[in-house]
């Protein structure tokens, strides 16, 4: 098949990507950031029939880039020179690699062939999905009785949950969500990150914002994504204020009906882990997740495209040490 860069958009781009972190809407969020995004695809028989986004990011102090291409399908040998070219054009060290596929013996044995090098994990290696193809009773049923009540008290104490697009609801959500990531340590990119990418997404139909509410005070939101029949939950934030009501549990309820309503098959949770222990950090995500009683989902993973091996070598030590930073901060903040 022939690859060929894609310069405008089509509306094959969009029905043919994998996910929404290879929408074209996000490769121009990624341009609004000040990334270099080069999309390309495989023609067969002169119609597209596949397509990839890798953005380039700059590092600090330095005359090279850094590649990403998360949750694209699993590539071609000729995806993988052109990966090379390109990435040699945008002088990047590696192309970080994250397929959107699921982990299968067939799979692994055609990312081998390729010759790419594990790396370390940006986007969470596992993911736990609901089935929307059933009935809303279906689906409530196969919840946890502890879940169920939680839905069920949170509706008799009167909290509101509706979809709330406005400026104004997006900027409460923001606070709320950067009061969740302080109390609960964890790193997080600044505001103007999340405001250029709910300006770009949101009115492609993209990104919506569902809000829980009691007596006008916002106890808990969720942006969802939805793309290609799947409804997506990257960001929610919570207040510690009136825990007693359980908002996030009517939350989660109503986002799967909102997922059913915009016609979703599926409804991925954005991350997840296999039986954490009670000390991960994420625990509670888990624990949250696991009373909807989804199924848990193993990637491929997380791997590496070498273009400069001296380099590459040198800029994981270096990462070794900026991580270990961060993760120093987010604990004494």
């Amino acid at each position: 098949m022939a690859v060929e860069i894609i310069r405008g958009k089509t509306k094959e781009f969009n029905q043919l990507a994998t996910h929404p972190l290879q929408s074209w809407e996000w490769g121009e969020f990624r341009k609004s950031l000040g990334q270099t995004v080069i999309r390309f695809g495989e023609k067969k028989e002169g119609k597209l029939v596949s397509v990839f986004q890798v953005s380039f990011h700059k590092i600090p102090v330095a005359p090279y880039t850094v590649g990403y291409l998360p949750k694209s399908s699993l590539f071609s040998a000729e995806v993988k020179k052109t990966l090379e070219k390109i990435g040699k054009e945008n002088k990047a060290i590696f192309i970080k690699v994250e397929p959107n596929e699921e982990k299968t013996p067939q799979a692994e044995r055609k990312i081998a062939k390729l010759g790419l090098t594990f790396g370390r994990s940006l986007f969470t290696k596992y993911t736990s999905i609901i089935d929307l193809n059933r009935s809303e009773e279906e689906i409530l049923k196969s919840f946890k009785p502890k879940t169920r009540y939680n839905i069920k008290l949170a509706q008799k104490k009167g909290v509101l949950v509706e979809e709330n697009n406005s400026q104004e609801a997006f900027e409460k959500y923001l606070d709320l969500l950067f009061e969740t990531t302080r109390r609960q340590g964890f790193f997080a990119h600044n505001k103007e990150f999340h405001r250029k990418q709910w300006q770009i997404l949101q009115p492609a139909g993209i990104s919506h914002l569902l809000t829980a509410t009691y007596q006008g005070e916002m106890l808990a939101a969720f942006l969802l994504f939805v793309f290609n029949k799947v409804l997506y939950y990257p960001y929610g934030a919570s207040t510690r204020e009136h825990k007693e009501l359980m908002a996030p549990s009517l939350l989660m309820w109503e986002a799967i009906k909102f997922g059913k309503s915009q016609g979703c098959r599926f409804f991925d949770l954005w991350g997840d882990l296999p039986n954490p222990s009670v000390t991960h950090p994420y625990y509670g995500f888990h624990r949250f997740k696991e009373g909807f009683s989804p199924k848990l989902v193993e990637f491929l993973g997380s791997y590496d495209l070498v273009i400069n091996p001296p380099l590459y070598h040198l800029y994981n030590i270096v990462d070794k040490i900026r991580w270990g930073i961060l993760r120093l901060k987010s604990k004494l903040s």
